[in-house]
């Protein structure tokens, strides 16, 4: 499962991979208790490195798997 994060007042997001058996519904309740308490939101990747984001910085958040089907280009 991926997590993206905007963060204010930089054009490039934060993109951090969990693991497989990752809750969705428990990663988005500890972000929301983070940014209610205006705290700093730490996310633990795949490999056990933590990153935080102070709330106030947070401009937005996608939770979920990541999409096999982007596709780039002109073709259909």
């Amino acid at each position: 499962m991926d997590v993206r994060i905007g963060v204010t007042h930089t054009p490039k997001e934060l993109e951090i991979e969990l693991d497989d058996n990752a809750d969705p519904a428990v990663v988005k309740a500890d972000l929301e208790a983070a940014i209610a308490d205006g705290r700093i939101a730490w996310v633990t990747d795949r490999r056990g490195r933590q990153v935080g984001v102070p709330a106030e910085k947070i401009a937005w958040i996608e939770v979920g798997s990541p999409d096999t089907d982007r596709r780039i280009g002109f073709g259909s």
